[in-house]
């Protein structure tokens, strides 16, 4: 056995666990290095186990319908921890056991030195000689989040809700408040409270009703969490208190359960399951700093795709412009208007597959449509996209067949997902199950004919449907089922990107419906959303790099011929805090609004380069959906970016607070637009305030350079 007390050595992290026998393992302490409260806090302050294991016939040691208070997590004894370096990470393993059921975890903790997180999940070995069903594993827990002198009074929670076109919504919450915790009198009762501060995304849409990100901040201290389920379906955790005298919360961090997403697995003896991984960032400075901490720590996460080198500057005909309605004649002036613009990828979104014009329920083939491409078909197309100068895109929603696809009868049964012996419908598609070789082997085989046949180097990946709970098929249940698949079609898009490295895969799902670490972790940038109103895209776009490094946020911008100049270049700033994501009639725009456009692309060559070195800040807060001022900053090595979108007509000046610049000389200029009349500015050294006086008389947006001087 170890040390009892056990400290993870990151310069950003101060971490402390406690491996004490005679109790489970837990964190005694997870804050970032520079804290001043107390270091020496009693371990008994942390009643929270590092793992909870909630197993069928041993349920939960007090009642309630959390994930917390296992019978098992609590039995566990910590038997070892053990340190290996893997490449430029830190990993500790730290080994427990249950000697009731002869169950053992290994949980393991991931850290580069010079970071401020840890990556971590937990594993299950059943060690016995008879199986166990399990119904739930937590990924991360800890109970370390008050010190001693510390209130929850002064806690806030920061959750973010997310739909189709309304994606990024950020909300705090009081943890004791009206829509938080009961402040309920423990001593009198002699029993804690059974109630959580509860979030929970089902089916395979991973932000479809969340985002996987949750922030907790104590206002008092300063002292902030951010964490995000690296998972591309079903998640849930929670915050709750814990019965101690001290007022002690805990949080805990899963994948799916029984209880919210009919998930259990059954652990034979000899076999091993494991968690979804999680992330969780510290930070001494707000909820903003540990976002900054995760932001750098996603960037360790990401996988290199050589294609995306330089972050080219990609087109895509849909939004604002075909609509799925791509054809020769309209697409050759739009593609030679997008090569003069400077666009470096052309993609071709939905419906270049379609000859009948209804195609959502019949796709699956993904031949090109002959009616759409007369004349040398769409290899016409593609060898324009490439005579002028761009990589040829393709939209794509591979997970899915139409229900009146000649592909849904070619496929076995058992090449997509069931339940009760009936394939899955959801709005007319079948959904694949990519468990199933032949489903693996039909996507291969579409991916592969479009690379090597059409020389398609850019894929936008759609999936726009889910199929709820999941699949009982083969499985012991259907939650099961879902995460086998979820796992499935990750490993098919490593192979995918390891037999194609010069092509770049775009992450989209109904605008962003599944936008976590699971999936960015592997591709290279991710639609933020199908919302086609530039003012409400505003807060969506102010909000992304919450949820994403801001060099994989692919901010639409899609100006429209005919708009007043100001809505031209409010679009376009939607786009340049971000991967600028174009779209719009720019063949039929006329000479000054082209040129704003271009003006925009001009800023964009210029910011692509820096946004790898950036961090978020903000500035007026994380944005509301009904804000009418919004603003995002984007910290970099030398300067800053400022964008500052003015949703409503303005009626006073706009007071932005620049807390790290206080006291300092800066100078402020307009990086976009610069041919259109400046707001006001003027910088108060004194008390760090930026004031900003929009000009136009409705909506309007700016971006800005600050230099300190």
């Amino acid at each position: 056995m170890t040390a009892s007390t056990v400290f993870l050595d990151g310069s950003g992290l101060d971490v402390v666990l406690d491996l004490a026998p005679g109790r489970p393992a837990g964190f005694r302490r997870l804050t970032a290095a520079g804290s001043t409260s107390p270091a020496d806090s009693e371990p008994d302050l942390r009643p929270q186990p590092l793992v909870e294991l909630l197993v069928l016939g041993e349920g939960r040691s007090l009642t309630n319908t959390r994930l917390s208070h296992t019978a098992v997590g609590s039995r566990l004894r910590p038997v070892g921890e053990h340190r290996t370096d893997d490449g430029a990470w830190r990993q500790s393993r730290i080994h427990q056991r249950d000697d009731v059921t002869g169950l053992e975890t290994v949980t393991v903790l991931r850290w580069l030195p010079d970071g401020s997180a840890l990556r971590t999940w937990s594993e299950v070995i059943n060690t016995s000689d008879r199986p166990y069903v399990l119904q739930a594993l937590s990924s991360f827990a800890t109970g370390a989040l008050l010190e001693a002198d510390e209130r929850v009074e002064d806690l806030l929670l920061y959750r973010a809700r997310s739909e189709w076109c309304g994606e990024s919504r950020w909300m705090s919450t009081g943890v004791h408040s009206r829509d938080g915790l009961a402040d309920i009198d423990v001593e009198v009762h002699h029993h804690e409270g059974r109630g959580v501060v509860a979030t929970t995304s089902h089916s395979t849409w991973s932000s479809g009703e969340w985002l996987p990100t949750g922030l907790l901040e104590n206002t008092a201290t300063g002292r902030a969490w951010a964490w995000q389920v690296e998972h591309n379906g079903a998640w849930h955790w929670e915050l709750t208190a814990r019965a101690d005298g001290t007022g002690a919360l805990a949080l805990v961090v899963s994948g799916p359960d029984d209880l919210h997403h009919a998930w259990t697995t059954t652990l034979e003896p000899g076999q091993t399951f494991a968690s979804v991984p999680v992330s969780i960032a510290v930070s001494q400075e707000g909820y903003q700093g540990a976002l900054a901490e995760l932001t750098r720590h996603r960037r360790a996460l990401i996988r290199v795709q050589p294609g995306d080198a330089g972050y080219p500057l990609i087109f895509n005909d849909y939004m604002n412009t075909l609509m799925g309605d791509p054809t020769t004649a309209k697409l050759l002036p739009l593609i030679d208007a997008a090569a003069e613009a400077g666009a470096e990828v052309f993609c071709i979104d939905a419906g270049w597959y379609d000859d009948g014009g209804a195609w959502w329920d019949s796709v699956g083939e993904w031949e090109p449509s002959t009616a759409r491409f007369p004349d040398g078909g769409l290899r016409r197309v593609l060898d324009r996209i490439r005579e002028r100068g761009m990589k040829p895109g393709l939209w794509l929603e591979p997970e899915v067949i139409g229900v009146r696809s000649p592909a849904a009868a070619r496929l076995p049964d058992d090449a997509f997902l069931q339940r009760h012996g009936q394939r899955v419908v959801e709005h007319d598609r079948y959904l694949l199950d990519l468990r199933h070789p032949a489903a693996v082997q039909h996507l291969d085989t579409v991916v592969d004919r479009l690379v090597n046949d059409y020389g398609a180097r850019y894929f936008k990946l759609d999936y726009n449907v889910t199929p709820g709970a999941g699949t009982d098929l083969n499985t012991s249940s259907v939650g099961e089922g879902l995460l086998g698949h979820n796992r499935a079609h990750l490993a098919w898009l490593e192979r995918v990107l390891e037999r194609h490295p010069s092509v770049i895969f775009e992450n989209c799902a109904s605008g962003a419906m599944r936008m976590d670490y699971a999936m960015m972790s592997l591709l290279q940038l991710q639609s933020t959303s199908d919302q086609q109103d530039a003012r409400l895209y505003a807060a969506i776009a102010a909000a992304a790099p919450a949820s994403l490094v801001p060099e994989q946020a692919g901010n639409w911008a899609y100006p429209r011929a005919g708009d007043p100049l100001e809505d031209t270049a409010f679009t376009m700033v939607n786009g340049l805090v971000g991967r600028l994501y174009l779209a719009g009639h720019l063949d039929r725009m006329a000479a000054d609004e082209l040129a704003l456009v271009h003006e925009g692309i001009a800023v964009h060559r210029v910011l692509r380069d820096e946004l790898p070195q950036t961090v978020p800040f903000w500035p007026l807060g994380l944005p509301g959906w009904f804000d009418p001022t919004v603003a995002l900053g984007l910290r970099g090595v030398k300067s800053d970016v400022l964008a500052v979108w003015q949703r409503e007509p303005a009626s006073a000046p706009v007071l932005v607070e620049l807390s790290h610049l206080h006291g300092r000389d800066v100078r402020i200029e307009t990086l976009y637009p610069r041919s259109l009349p400046s707001w006001d500015v003027s910088w108060d050294a004194t008390t760090g305030v930026l004031t900003l006086v929009p000009l136009a008389a409705g909506p309007s947006a700016r971006l800005f350079r600050i230099l300190p001087s």
